[in-house]
């Protein structure tokens, strides 16, 4: 109970210092409608690269807007007010996917980027069976690709998209062809940058000869760490940004999450491996590792998880996801929690002797992901 009322408290200082605390967010933003919407440069400030793309330090994921987690897809109008705050608290890099809802996440980012849409950079994703009613089959053919890019162009509102991502790698294409097509949609100025979510230093290597890749898009977090050893070498080499998704776990390293809950379909966790009863109750150490590092950063523990996404590489740029205005806050606050070399050494020291439980991925995920 002390470390929840810890983390709400720590919650509750960001929002205080977003200009937010016992205000009604639907208030604010009935203000902001009839006033310009400002980046503040006093929040997420620090710019990092993608490439040659440049990006707030800490970004947006906006799935879990249309009901990934299982609580449903939520209201438009609360999600447009939303996006905008984090506008307003420093974020310029918004992640989203035709596949998400499919189409909803796209057309919530699309009305609430709007007044700022040529300060901000929008990630969108192609790969999936979306138009083919298989949104969870993989289709990356050229024809398939260019039709993807003008419905998220259309539903986005926008002349280009910012940065393009293969959303997962199909074998069944070669990735030069892949490559090749997001080349000439680039020469055509639909698409600014080109990204791979979930490819192999192998695909990596083909696709950036044909086409420069500016970043590649991979689960990474204190609790998945494979990608430092498979692609991690192979981006530095290439000049390459890396964007993690789920940096806080799903969840998991906020410390809200605790061995007796259960998760039911079609809550996405109730599938993995790492969420499963047996799982969660081997896993409680590396959250009281977490609550010790945030009392030892004056942080909460989803600020430790992120700060300790940043510090490993300057071109890294998390984007973490959420639908509540203190997460919001609270994830871009951990651009103030920071590690020495020394802490950085002994962090991971200390996270390396703690035996972690299951797969981050369900089989059929797991299938699609390149290796």
């Amino acid at each position: 109970m002390e470390d929840l009322s810890r983390r709400k408290f720590l919650q509750q200082t960001a929002l205080a210092g977003a200009g937010l605390m016992f205000t009604n967010p639907v208030t604010i933003f009935s203000q902001i409608n009839n006033s310009p919407i400002m980046n503040n440069t006093d929040k997420n400030t620090g710019k990092r690269k993608l490439g040659t793309l440049e990006v707030s330090p800490v970004g947006l994921g906006c799935l879990p807007m249309v009901g990934y987690y299982g609580s449903g897809v939520r209201e438009k109008k609360a999600m447009v007010e939303l996006i905008r705050s984090a506008y307003e608290q420093g974020v310029t890099f918004f992640d989203t996917a035709e596949v998400y809802g499919p189409y909803l996440s796209e057309e919530y980012l699309s009305e609430a980027v709007t007044p700022f849409r040529d300060k901000i950079v929008i990630a969108t994703k192609f790969g999936f069976g979306v138009e083919e009613k298989q949104p969870t089959a993989l289709n990356s053919e050229p024809k398939h690709i260019r039709r993807a890019v003008e419905g998220s162009l259309k539903r986005l509102k926008t002349d280009r998209i910012d940065l393009l991502y293969q959303h997962r790698v199909d074998q069944k294409i070669p990735i030069e062809d892949v490559a090749g097509t997001v080349k000439d949609l680039i020469q055509e100025g639909k698409v600014l940058h080109f990204g791979l979510s979930e490819a192999s230093a192998n695909s990596i290597r083909k696709a950036h000869a044909v086409q420069p890749v500016s970043a590649v898009q991979s689960e990474y977090a204190v609790w998945w760490r494979e990608p430092e050893t498979k692609i991690f070498s192979t981006l530095e080499e290439l000049g390459i940004g890396f964007v993690p998704y789920c940096p806080v776990g799903r969840g998991f390293l906020t410390g809200d999450i605790n061995a007796q809950q259960r998760f039911l379909k079609p809550e996405r966790r109730s599938t993995l491996p790492r969420f499963e009863p047996e799982a969660l109750k081997q896993n409680e150490p590396l959250i009281n590792f977490l609550r010790s590092w945030a009392e030892r950063k004056n942080a909460s523990p989803a600020q430790v998880a992120l700060a300790w996404t940043l510090a490993q590489k300057s071109w890294i740029v998390p984007i973490p996801g959420t639908t509540q205005y203190h997460h919001l806050s609270e994830n871009n606050g951990a651009i103030n929690v920071s590690f020495s070399s020394t802490e950085l050494n002994e962090f991971n020291s200390e996270v390396s002797k703690i035996k972690l439980l299951g797969h981050r991925a369900d089989a059929f995920t797991e299938s699609q992901i390149d290796k």
